[in-house]
């Protein structure tokens, strides 16, 4: 979604839904006094759901600017019978990792665990993570 895009949902729609983590962030003036501008401009939006909002402009934009580095297996073809090479580069770490937490915000937000086990679960899946890097 484009800035363009969200300025226009802002103005039409309804937050999607939320996790149930939050985030505590201190903003540095000048953003902070831009954010108080937008919830003025947009008196239907508290600062909190614009926040979310413009962090999903700005992550969905991070993505798209990761750049493509070809590795050596060829995963496919284009149109012309070219060979398309698979992504090393940060891209598909990113998307994957993303897959990942999504899984677990998702789960912990459905059924929560006892605080003793979502603590042992999560130091494991971290773990295992970097035992594979």
């Amino acid at each position: 979604m484009s800035f363009k895009e969200l300025l226009e949902s802002w103005r039409a729609t309804a937050a999607a839904p939320r996790t149930a983590r939050t985030y505590a962030i201190h903003l540095p003036l000048e953003e902070a006094a831009q954010l108080a501008a937008l919830a003025d401009m947009f008196p239907g939006r508290t600062a909190e759901q614009l926040i979310t909002e413009l962090l999903g402009a700005a992550l969905k934009e991070l993505a798209a600017a990761m750049p493509y580095v070809p590795g050596q297996r060829v995963i496919s073809t284009d149109e012309q019978g070219d060979p398309i090479y698979e992504d090393v580069g940060p891209t598909p770490r990113f998307m994957q990792l993303s897959r990942e937490h999504r899984r677990s915000l998702d789960g912990r937000r459905r059924a929560p665990a006892p605080a003793g086990k979502a603590a042992a679960k999560s130091s494991g899946r971290a773990g295992r993570r970097r035992a594979r890097r």
